[in-house]
């Protein structure tokens, strides 16, 4: 699935990009079986995603994205992850990479990636596992990545290099090595495969690598750079911002999805020593409610969150508390929809088991999606200075 994805023509800003994102709830779910057993998005949900421009939805207005905020976006991924997560998933990867890109690359390497009718999608590993020596006009990067999310439909790869000097040492800068990120064309990489999992299959995560690959600088920045190019506020809140954020509404999605299935299931299950259908037993419905309250308000959390770092990057504004809570939110979203998920899944019983299920795939998914290291709980010791900080400040 190697063919150019063309966005269409600049839609109007009053467009409901997260309704569209619901709108393709139906064909992802009548591909969801066919894509968990191939490892990967088919054809028919990379279209339609392209179609209803959603891949750009981070970047500018003015090179035909769709130029919208974090909120908008965490949205679109929540929706896409409650028709499926590995689709959810696999689109965070590409659209907030994107955002990344558009925001972080120079005018010249955000035009060629974006400005033009056949946009990019981005995907791939970003952090410095690679090498890149330093030559004319560019860099010669080598290395091997895994977790491509994204990437068997992806047009740019992205492959994390540390700058090498003429004498083979990393450059430095300070005590920090000089690192970059490279998007290079797909057919410059060579896939190895190698995603084989029992969760989030397909979201094709494939292995890949370079070998003395030449990257023009401009297709090139900065791992460590805290100002963006762009000035719009959703940019300011930094890649770590733009990237973690986006695990948090996959959680919340299948969660919901969860729950929705649930529901459905018990409506007319029966279970021995029940005296009615297992949807109107007590134990089930005060279940139900106490899970949906967790959802409604880590979802209104993960939300919250995100609005006022934005809206205090706007500002100019924006603190370590505020990015503290956005890690915070990422990484207590995923323990509280792997609780939801799981109570939905055994109230199940044999309908949560038999293949193809939901529910099972709803187990699968949050379990895998909540081993990523940007969601690790050591995160939530990251995030706790500046959090209890807050609470020592002086009234």
């Amino acid at each position: 699935m190697t063919e150019t994805l063309t966005r269409p023509e600049p839609t109007a800003q009053t467009v409901d990009w997260v309704a569209r994102a619901r709108s393709l709830k139906p064909v992802i779910d009548a591909e969801a079986d066919t894509m968990e057993a191939g490892a990967t998005i088919t054809k028919p949900v990379v279209d339609a995603l392209a179609e209803a421009g959603l891949f750009w939805v981070l970047v500018p207005t003015e090179y035909g994205g769709a130029g919208e905020g974090i909120v908008t976006s965490l949205k679109i991924v929540e929706e896409l992850s409650r028709a499926d997560g590995s689709v959810g998933w696999a689109y965070m990867a590409n659209a907030f990479s994107t955002g990344v890109a558009a925001g972080f690359f120079s005018a010249e390497g955000a035009e060629e990636l974006y400005a033009g009718t056949d946009k990019a999608v981005t995907a791939g590993m970003i952090l410095p596992t690679g090498t890149g020596k330093r030559v004319e006009g560019g860099y010669e990067v080598t290395g091997t990545y895994g977790f491509a999310s994204g990437s068997h439909h992806a047009s740019r790869i992205g492959a994390g290099f540390v700058v090498l000097g003429d004498d083979g040492e990393p450059e430095m800068n300070g005590e920090t090595p000089v690192c970059r990120i490279a998007f290079v064309p797909r057919d410059e990489v060579e896939f190895l495969g190698g995603w084989n999992v029992m969760g989030m299959s397909a979201t094709g995560s494939d292995n890949y690598r370079v070998d003395r690959l030449f990257v023009p600088e401009s297709r090139t920045m900065d791992t460590f750079s805290t100002e963006p190019v762009r000035p719009e506020a959703v940019y300011k809140l930094g890649m770590l911002g733009i990237g973690v954020g986006g695990h948090a509404p996959v959680a919340l999605g299948i969660a919901q999805r969860a729950l929705e299935e649930i529901a459905q299931i018990t409506k007319d299950k029966k279970r021995p020593g029940y005296p009615t259908v297992v949807g109107d037993s007590e134990m089930f419905r005060r279940g139900f409610v106490e899970n949906d309250a967790l959802l409604q308000a880590a979802r209104l959390y993960v939300y919250q969150a995100h609005a006022d770092a934005e809206a205090a990057a706007a500002a100019g504004t924006i603190t370590e508390e505020h990015r503290a809570r956005l890690r915070q939110a990422a990484t207590w979203v995923q323990k509280v929809a792997q609780d939801i998920v799981t109570w939905a899944y055994n109230w199940g019983g044999s309908a949560s088991i038999r293949n193809p299920s939901v529910l099972g795939r709803c187990l699968r998914d949050i379990s895998v999606g909540a081993q990523h290291m940007l969601v690790e709980p050591m995160t939530l010791v990251d995030a706790s200075g500046p959090i209890i900080a807050g609470y020592l400040k002086e009234n």
